[in-house]
């Protein structure tokens, strides 16, 4: 029969997958009981009806099956209390309960702000799937839906669930929802199904300043952010509340579209941030023969690339499935991984992972320019 100890040892190595850590650090394990070769656990979580139960079953009788003695395992789930809700609280800010400016994540983040001149170039799929590249690289990725006209990020990566507010007090924290390894946060999560956000830019700013501020994002590698498009109000809003964020301007072949984009790659820089790179997305369509047609014109990507001095970073070709899938909630890059616009996407986030980046100092190892 195997003893408590043994079986809270065991339980180590559950996670909380919305939290990322041990629900033994969180003190989660309200109760556990042994009869024989039956061991019961309850597990108190932070609202009722949680979407991922399932993930906790699953941990649960994989951790606690193999133990000698152990033949089955029942798990029971409860509710904190709002105390236990403001010590999970504490435990997660670290016991700093003084509120920072801008966004909550660790020095050690990157965080990278995808940006665009114009809507219609692809600027929230590609940030999407990129995100998604990053995390297929074994990094701890986010992505921050900061489109608030247009936030689309949660059809795209197919969420459903809400956010879970861990406090309900004056000290509340967001905990983003997940997919797979994914965190995701949208303004949409917050409101009903396609109601238009109607507020002016002050009122933006102020609540874009708490909402960056009070989501918990844990120990992450990367932040992608995908940015409204254009310089308004609410671009330059969060330009001032992203600290460290380097920028990817996104545009199209056409030279319109570049020569509109020129002003999101000045923003960013006047607003402090680094300029990383252009991605010319939808540069062209390979047909079943091989050739290439270029189909919103040629040259926007290194014509931009030139005129802000940056390199260009890729070239995404254009391919419908990416927009099909993306209306079913599955970037392409885990749906269709060998498809050509998911390798183009796959190196991007190579790329972008491949140079360093330190405080005060930004890249420092040269980034390779892409010709078409």
């Amino acid at each position: 029969m195997a003893s408590r100890e043994e079986i809270l040892r065991a339980l180590e190595d559950v996670i909380d997958p919305e939290l990322g850590r041990s629900v033994i650090e969180l003190d989660m394990v309200r109760d556990v009981f042994v009869e024989g070769a039956r061991v019961g656990v309850t597990i108190a979580l932070t609202v009722p009806g949680c979407p991922l139960r399932a993930s906790f079953q699953e941990q649960v009788d994989r951790a606690l099956l193999p133990l000698d003695g152990v033949d089955e395992v029942e798990l029971a789930f409860d509710v904190m209390s709002p105390e236990e809700k403001a010590a999970l609280t504490a435990r997660l800010r670290g016991g700093v309960s003084e509120r920072t400016p801008g966004i909550s994540v660790d020095a050690g983040t990157r965080v990278l702000a995808v940006a665009s001149g114009k809507g219609g170039v692809g600027k929230s799929s590609l940030a999407a799937n990129l995100a998604a590249a990053f995390s297929e690289l074994g990094q701890r990725t986010g992505v921050l839906d900061a489109d608030v006209y247009g936030y689309s990020i949660p059809h795209m990566l197919g969420i459903h669930q809400r956010p879970v507010s861990v406090d309900d007090g004056e000290r509340a924290m967001i905990v983003p929802p997940v997919r797979g390894d994914l965190k995701v946060m949208s303004i949409g999560f917050f409101l009903d199904e396609n109601t238009p956000v109607m507020w002016r830019g002050p009122m933006l700013h102020r609540a874009l300043e708490q909402f960056l501020s009070d989501v918990h994002w844990g120990e992450l590698d990367t932040l992608v952010v995908d940015m409204p498009p254009g310089t308004g109000d609410v671009a330059i809003s969060l330009g001032q509340l992203l600290p460290r964020a380097e920028a990817i301007v996104v545009t199209t072949p056409h030279r319109a579209s570049q020569q509109v984009a020129v002003r999101a790659a000045q923003m960013a820089r006047k607003t402090n941030m680094r300029l990383l790179g252009v991605v010319e997305n939808m540069a062209y369509l390979t047909r079943e023969d091989g050739s290439r047609e270029e189909l919103f014109g040629a040259g926007g990507g290194e014509a931009l690339a030139a005129e802000v001095e940056a390199p260009l970073l890729g070239r995404i070709p254009f391919d419908p499935r990416l927009g099909a899938l993306a209306d079913e909630g599955e970037p392409i890059v885990l749906a269709e991984p060998e498809a050509e616009v998911s390798r183009a996407i796959a190196s991007l986030a190579e790329t972008v992972a491949a140079t360093r980046r330190e405080e005060g100092v930004g890249i420092v190892k040269p980034l390779p320019l892409v010709r078409s």
